[in-house]
């Protein structure tokens, strides 16, 4: 048996992991890091990056449709529809996949950090077991830092199998399902939804709430919605799933009631080739029992500001621990933030706005307050938008068909900006520029004084400000 110290000892290479193990070795600190399956966690592995892979695909089969009608479109004309394998765009998105784990793995040897591969099996708060027998390695980290991220939610009355599935298995389909299910209306239900219905799948989504994707207002949901109804992706809210059963012929029978149903009422059924749940993710801490660290009755680490836990030394970041929002670059901040604090550095987790992108078609985008929640909080308020249809770039991409818009909320006094959001294709890369904006306190007019490029999406920014300011240009 081996045993092995170290200044920082993280557990996981995801989002945030591999980046606190990559700036502790920049910071010159000894650091091993421990992962149980490839570099990049579940973010690069089987969420994130894999996820939009298939969107993207998915928007070029589904766009090749056009060019294959009759008269074409944009005057391109293709023979015959396009021909769809799944197992080759699989491979695509495993190839990207692949890609970038061994881009990690560089990035971290390149840090000086020694990455040991297996599950960490604690021993106490800073010491853990990698693998068994006389092949088994002990290591001890001075300051250990948990981030263990989360999983996929399974329901104790349908549990996963291989017609009922999660986000995870979604993704490596080898055959695309004639009719599939989707358990939860939430953002990785509905991007996954919006996905394999482009590829050709019927879809059918089961939520509980009265709305599909209900934490975003009615103004943003609204495109989507239409793009839901216009390609006839059936949708069940206000229902609660009661459970599957498999078929003799391989497909699998869903049973929903109402919410206000009561117990007596018999269920409705659905049947579909796959049943896909995403009704959430939990924190993964099951393993964390011998470290002694506080945890939430909901599971999550309990830390503070500095993501330090009860116990000296350990600290938790990202999904697993009770700080921030469970998003990948959430994860990421918190990481390179602890090991400065690790190094001697002051730091804090205390960002003014996180940005939150939902990649569906059409792409919804939120930073800080939505006009309500500033009301809410208590602000006077004004508001201004501009619509896709309105930007040069937006039709040269087609981005404008969705209907989609920016809107900005200020405060009317100051003209603080408050929250910038947004509906519509390709939105999510203009989320940079709100995000800093609202970091740094910007004005209205500290965006309205700023030259935006032409043409360019992000013009739309500076039009939504001029908007909100009683002023934009193009626009009557």
């Amino acid at each position: 048996m081996q045993t092995k110290k170290c200044q920082v000892l993280v557990i996981g290479a995801g989002p945030g992991g591999y980046v606190a193990a990559i700036r502790a070795g920049q910071l010159g600190l000894s650091t091993i890091i421990v992962e149980g399956e490839k570099a990049g966690g579940t973010c690069l592995i089987r969420g994130c990056i894999p996820s939009k892979a298939l969107i993207h695909a998915a928007h070029r089969f589904h766009d090749l449709a056009k060019h294959s009608a009759k008269d074409g479109h944009m005057g391109i004309s293709i023979p015959g529809p396009a021909e769809l394998s799944m197992p080759g765009m699989v491979g695509w998105k495993d190839d990207i996949v692949d890609k970038l784990n061994k881009g990690v793995e560089h990035l971290m040897k390149s840090a000086g950090v020694e990455l040991v591969h297996g599950w960490a099996e604690f021993q106490d708060a800073k010491t853990v077991k990698v693998g068994t027998g006389k092949d088994a390695i002990i290591i001890e980290g001075e300051n250990v830092i948990l981030a263990n991220g989360s999983i996929p939610i399974e329901l104790p009355f349908m549990k996963f199998d291989n017609n009922v599935i999660s986000s995870r298995e979604a993704l490596s389909l080898e055959k695309l399902p004639e009719h599939i299910v989707v358990v939860g209306g939430g953002y990785i239900g509905l991007e996954l939804g919006v996905t394999y219905r482009m590829l050709g799948s019927d879809v059918t989504i089961v939520e509980a709430m009265d709305s599909i994707l209900p934490i975003f207002d009615k103004e943003l949901r609204r495109p989507l919605e239409l793009f839901v109804k216009k390609n006839k992706i059936k949708v069940h809210t206000g229902v609660f799933a009661k459970g599957a059963e498999a078929m003799k012929n391989g497909k699998t029978k869903l049973f929903f009631v109402d919410k206000n149903a009561k117990d007596s009422t018999e269920p409705q059924e659905l049947i579909a080739d796959k049943i896909l749940v995403t009704v959430g993710r939990k924190p993964n801490s099951a393993a964390l029992n011998p470290t002694g660290v506080a945890i939430d009755e909901r599971g999550f680490v309990k830390v503070n500001d500095r993501c330090e836990t009860n116990m000296r030394g350990v600290y938790a970041i990202g999904d697993v621990c009770n700080s921030g929002e469970m998003l990948a670059h959430v994860a990421s901040f918190q990481g390179e933030m602890v090991a400065e604090i690790i190094a001697g550095k002051k730091r804090a987790y205390d960002p003014v706005a996180v940005p939150a992108i939902v990649f569906t078609e059409p792409e919804i985008v939120s930073v800080g307050l939505s006009p309500e929640e500033a009301k809410e909080a208590g602000h006077p308020i004004i508001i201004g938008k501009f619509p896709l249809a309105a930007n040069g770039r937006s039709l040269t991409q087609e981005a404008e068909k969705t209907g989609g818009f920016v809107r900005v909320t200020a405060r009317e006094d100051d003209h603080r900006i408050l929250g910038i959001q947004a509906v519509g294709t390709h939105v999510s890369e203009l989320v940079g520029e709100w995000t800093l904006a609202l970091e740094m306190g910007a004005l209205l007019e500290d965006i309205a004084g700023t030259i935006h490029a032409h043409p360019t999406m992000t013009e739309m920014t500076h039009e939504a400000v001029l908007a909100t300011l009683g002023h934009a240009i193009h626009i009557a």
